[in-house]
């Protein structure tokens, strides 16, 4: 019997009872899989259990924490990232077969996703091929920015490779509308600590501007229109994604310090 491929699966969870299963079925064929749950309520511990995962329960504070925790709750040479809305295709399980067995090998692999959204794959509207992080990298050449509240950055090591897988897995962001109007706006609040990090200019003609533009960029220039229906949603997301991140920097700065008188 052959032995298992050297890698790591970690998965972030909480509370995805609805999701988790079909993602971790996907990648049943690794050595490992540790799910990084934030104390989920819905019986997402005990489905992961089930499937033979690992659970390491850890408070959420910031995604970039969860998912170097990610690494550093594995063993294998070879780590692969997963969310619990994500699955892996047999395509792409084959693909990850021959690069870590394959000694020339980058260091970090960018993975495309193919998105499906209101029972249609979406193939324009920047959703294809969607990278986020590289997906799959070897231990020791690539860690998260542990600092980033949401989409977190990552540093490759200073002479690591970076590549691109070629088969796509696959996601299923939303299962409704309120789902994703809900992520949206847990985002856009997680992101703001990040903006003023950074120094982001605030300002209203800035955030629709910029809103507007989100808005043509996907449904003109990446083609949304071709996605039908769900490329005008998709575009409107992106809309309201840009606006409300810009105004929420508003909010924030305008609200009062807390901080006592000296």
């Amino acid at each position: 019997m052959a032995p298992p491929p050297p890698v790591s699966v970690f998965i972030l969870a909480r509370n995805e009872a609805q999701k988790i299963g079909p993602a971790l079925e996907s990648v049943s064929w690794a050595a490992e899989i540790v799910v990084i749950d934030s104390f989920s309520t819905d019986g997402t511990p005990e489905i992961a259990a089930r499937h033979g995962a690992r659970v390491v329960q850890l408070e959420f504070r910031r995604f970039g924490e969860l998912r170097q925790a990610g690494i550093e709750h594995t063993r294998e040479p070879w780590i692969f990232s997963l969310d619990s809305d994500e699955r892996c295709t047999p395509e792409a399980r084959d693909e990850i077969l021959r690069l870590v067995a394959d000694p020339a090998s980058a260091d970090a692999y960018l993975v495309p996703r193919r998105n499906l959204l209101l029972g249609r794959r979406i193939r324009h509207s920047g959703w294809y091929p969607d990278y986020r992080q590289p997906q799959l990298f070897r231990r020791g050449r690539m860690a998260y920015e542990v600092e980033d509240d949401v989409h977190e950055g990552y540093r490759l090591a200073a002479d690591g490779r970076l590549g691109c897988m070629r088969c796509a897995i696959e996601q299923i962001p939303y299962r409704t509308l309120a789902e994703a109007i809900g992520k949206m706006n847990r985002y856009t609040s997680l992101g703001v600590p990040k903006q003023v990090r950074s120094g982001a200019a605030s300002g209203y003609a800035k955030a629709f501007f910029r809103a507007s533009w989100a808005f043509f960029k996907a449904y003109v220039l990446q083609r949304g229109f071709l996605d039908g229906g769900p490329g005008l949603v998709i575009s409107v997301l992106r809309f309201e994604n840009s606006f409300y991140k810009h105004v929420k920097l508003i909010e924030h700065r305008q609200a009062p310090d807390p901080s006592p008188p000296a």
